[in-house]
């Protein structure tokens, strides 16, 4: 894949950032995990985000319930997490992790047996690696634990990585740092003026506008009212596949 940084940088800080400080408080859930020490099974899922080491995100990473994935729209979001409550399982500490997958319900079982992300349960499925982190055994199986949104801190920029086609461009943003969830993004070719994009699912991000032939600029803006612009990051020759660098909050 092709990486290309380039662009200037514009941020807005609105009165949403206060928002941000009150989710900063803590709130009750329980985790379980998934896979093995591996992690193998971390790759894909319904963020759409694909390979998540080849990414960044790695085994920091979570799906969650229903209750909390609020149909994609907290995927990136950023959380530490921490085991209480429970001083047979609880080891001390915390972990940071990002939501990148969905813990879809299981209606079939009783929400304390079994249907831990049925609705209005709050949950976390973690990589083995990272429950392992806030237990003293993998045995545990489920923890109660604590959880609160913080900011995302990710290396380098976000990055834009273009599918579809000459008549439908599909954009998938990640590694998106400060609040971390995309609320907003729009296009601009350097032949054409912004155009707002349509969330197709996960953090895939859709547009009928003719790009084809032209350098593409991105603006993306977070939950917390924040909006970053990255000019011309994908030069005129780019190509369906290619994934390209940007400014970060």
């Amino acid at each position: 894949m092709a990486f290309v940084s380039m662009g200037s940088l514009i941020v807005i800080v609105s009165a949403a950032m206060m928002a941000a400080v009150a989710r900063a408080q803590w709130d009750k859930a329980h985790a379980t995990f998934y896979g093995d020490m591996s992690g193998g099974e971390t790759m894909q899922g319904a963020c759409g985000y694909g390979n998540l080491f080849d990414q960044g995100y790695g085994l920091e990473t979570a799906a969650l319930s229903t209750a909390l994935f609020n149909d994609g729209a907290t995927c990136g979001a950023c959380y530490e997490i921490q085991c209480v409550d429970s001083p047979q399982w609880c080891a001390p500490g915390s972990i940071k992790i990002t939501a990148t997958n969905f813990c879809p319900p299981n209606p079939s079982k009783p929400n304390d047996n079994g249907g831990w992300c049925n609705l209005p349960l709050k949950h976390f499925d973690l990589s083995m690696p990272m429950f392992v982190k806030i237990t003293k055994d993998y045995h545990a199986g489920i923890v109660p634990v604590q959880y609160r949104r913080v900011q995302c801190v990710k290396k380098g920029g976000m990055r834009f990585e273009i599918k579809g086609n000459p008549n439908f461009i599909l954009v998938l943003v990640y590694n998106v740092g400060g609040d971390g969830v995309v609320t907003a993004m729009a296009v601009k070719g350097s032949s054409t003026g912004w155009a707002q994009m349509k969330r197709n699912w996960g953090q895939n991000w859709q547009t009928n506008a003719q790009l084809v032939g032209q350098s593409l600029s991105f603006r993306v803006t977070t939950g917390d009212g924040r909006t970053v612009e990255s000019d011309n990051v994908a030069p005129a020759n780019w190509q369906f596949g290619q994934n390209f660098e940007g400014r970060q909050f």
